[in-house]
């Protein structure tokens, strides 16, 4: 197990990193298309699946299948930051780093 940072600040730049790292790999299988398609009523409701299963996985004592809750919580911090980047219009033109 790596070493865990002391500092609060340190422990979110950590888990910020990690949401990266999911977005690049996520968007390499996804694509732009599935956002723009619907934009940011499309990011809601992608949330809120993501919520409803949050609240399934609270409610029950059975661990999950296929997604665990650190996972939907992951899910959800990815989209709110797409949201932020699609609702002032960075999204759409923006590419990833080909060296990513």
């Amino acid at each position: 197990m790596s070493q865990q940072s002391p500092y609060l600040d340190q422990a979110f730049a950590d888990e910020l990193n990690k949401l990266l790292e999911i977005f690049i790999k996520k968007h390499k299988d996804y694509g732009k298309g599935n956002i723009l398609d619907n934009g940011e009523l499309g990011i809601i409701f992608r949330i809120n699946d993501k919520l409803r299963r949050l609240q399934n996985l609270s409610s029950k004592n059975d661990p999950a299948v296929n997604e665990n809750i650190q996972d939907s919580w992951q899910d959800i911090a990815v989209y709110a930051v797409i949201a932020l980047l699609l609702k002032d219009g960075r999204f759409k033109d923006l590419v990833l780093d080909p060296k990513k």
